[in-house]
């Protein structure tokens, strides 16, 4: 495919792209499709929403791993008079260090979906009001279940991926940031300002053996999450008819053909 990136101009980045302007009006429109299949790429992330995909998937790599640990601590390691070694103190410390940068990251997240184009507040809502919506997601159900013989097109997530990453990264992380410094809390002290924050959840739960449990959920789910991501990303890279892991490197959006739908 030629790269005709260079002669692409969106001035507005909230206006509908010719292949979202045609399906949301229920019919092809010969300008339309004209137009799309003149467009090669469509810059969709911009470049804050990728440096925090990495790095949000860097600091949930050092967590699964360090909170496996944590919960299943490794054997008693006799290399050295227990004074002269800290290797259990370093794991939770990385976990906490990552437990922070994932935190402050999310609220910059957060923070770029006011001020940025409409692909990066797609991560936080789901439009369940609109019946094509549903309609698309049991379509995207089928195909990952190999029952459709064909992917559709898609400028951002299709709404299956965008269930997904709604449940699992903006439910499932505020989740899992909430409980997590309401257990640092605890070992924080009842004066200290984590506790003041979320003490509540600890009262709320009753105990933080229960707590420690929950929290202990939300990282295999998680994890069992972020397996599917990758292998789902890798698959739709292969078969579908647009990009996927270009996508979040480079911004753009590259399309395989010429087809609207």
């Amino acid at each position: 495919m030629t790269d005709t990136r260079t002669s692409i101009h969106i001035p507005n980045p909230d206006a509908p792209t010719p292949l979202e302007a045609a399906r949301l009006t229920g019919g092809a429109r010969p300008e339309d499709i004209e137009s799309l299949r003149m467009q090669a790429a469509v810059y969709v992330y911009e470049a804050p929403v990728r440096i925090w995909h990495w790095v949000n998937a860097a600091a949930i790599t050092v967590l699964i791993v360090t909170g496996y640990l944590i919960g299943s601590p490794p054997p008693t390691m006799e290399i050295a008079e227990a004074t002269h070694q800290f290797y259990f103190g370093y794991i939770r410390f990385a976990h906490f260090a990552a437990g922070m940068i994932l935190t402050v990251a999310f609220l910059g997240r957060i923070y770029f979906a006011f001020i940025g184009n409409r692909h990066s507040r797609q991560l936080f809502y789901l439009p369940v009001w609109r019946l094509r919506w549903w309609r698309e997601l049991l379509f995207e159900a089928r195909w990952y279940a190999f029952l459709e013989k064909e992917p559709k097109k898609y400028i951002g997530h299709n709404p299956l991926a965008h269930f997904a990453m709604f449940t699992f990264i903006t439910l499932g992380m505020t989740f899992m940031i909430i409980t997590g410094f309401a257990l640092y809390a605890e070992g924080a002290g009842q004066d200290s300002i984590y506790y003041a924050l979320f003490g509540w959840v600890i009262e709320m739960v009753q105990n933080t053996q229960r707590l420690h449990t929950l929290h202990h959920l939300g990282m295999w789910a998680i994890t069992i999450f972020a397996i599917i991501h990758i292998y789902a990303a890798i698959r739709e890279d292969i078969m579908s008819r647009q990009s996927m892991i270009t996508t979040i490197i480079s911004g753009w959006r590259t399309f395989k053909d010429d087809r609207v739908e």
